[in-house]
């Protein structure tokens, strides 16, 4: 049953979303609404579920806040700046209508991960609070710090205009080029692991190997530092002595 919840709420929220998109013209709202999905089928997988209780309500809590901040952080990030570069770049190879051709490169897309990756959540919310649950709350906490404190941290430089065209290379993003995007994973490594009661919530394990490939190989680090060697003359050193992804000390050499 929690599997056709799931989708019928991931309908909802992207249909939505593709709505209010194509009727603003502007199709980045997918991003603010990224996280409010899963939290929905968090709140929806909650009250159909029948496992533990604690776990429950352990594992929603930790999508739901995850889902909110994220949220509200990408949010608050876009708003009054123009359409994402990205959704610009496919709205350019638009051949026919570009309402449609973003609900077939973008938004059919983004609701098919959203219901995969969510797999591991919805199998842990049948489970049992034992000795891997409480390491997935563990892994989560870990995530859910780096990429809040990253997010934060690159807030408060971009907002300094002295900051302007220079590489964010102090807290977090000393030991990693994107903790944010590292925190990610680990969220969803978290959750997987509050999974792993059972042999069915152990075979989720492709949804987050999804997710960190995504992050890392995907849409997320290879886009963005793209992006950022074309418009930071110090991110070449900065990539030369920092870890792309998992933090690590950083290499000796030439702070920017």
């Amino acid at each position: 049953m929690i599997l056709l919840l799931s989708l019928a709420v991931v309908v909802v929220v992207i249909g939505a979303t593709f709505a209010v998109s194509a009727a603003r013209g502007r199709y980045d709202t997918i991003d603010s609404i990224w996280g409010l999905g899963f939290a929905a089928i968090a709140v929806a997988g909650f009250f159909v579920s029948t496992g533990d209780l604690a776990l429950r309500l352990t594992v929603a809590a930790m999508v739901v806040v995850w889902g909110v901040r994220l949220s509200a952080h990408i949010h608050h990030r876009n708003r009054g700046k123009p359409e994402d570069r990205r959704y610009v770049k496919i709205l350019s190879d638009a051949k026919g209508d570009p309402r449609w051709h973003m609900l077939r490169r973008v938004f059919l897309p983004q609701a098919a991960i959203m219901w995969f990756v969510s797999l591991p959540l919805q199998a842990a919310l049948y489970g049992d609070f034992g000795v891997l649950a409480y390491l997935g709350v563990a892994v989560w906490a870990v995530g859910f710090g780096f990429e809040a404190v990253g997010d934060w941290q690159l807030a408060r430089f971009t907002a300094d205009p002295a900051n302007k065209g220079t590489v964010l290379d102090t807290g977090l993003w000393r030991y990693t080029r994107h903790p944010n995007y590292f925190g990610d994973a680990c969220v969803w490594w978290g959750v997987y692991l509050t999974a792993c009661h059972s042999w069915l919530g152990a075979a989720t394990l492709a949804s987050p190997v999804l997710m960190t490939y995504l992050l890392a190989k995907g849409t997320g680090k290879p886009l963005t530092e793209r992006h950022l060697s074309s418009s930071r003359p110090g991110y070449a050193d900065y990539v030369a002595r920092t870890s792309g992804f998992f933090p690590l000390p950083p290499k000796r050499g030439p702070r920017a």
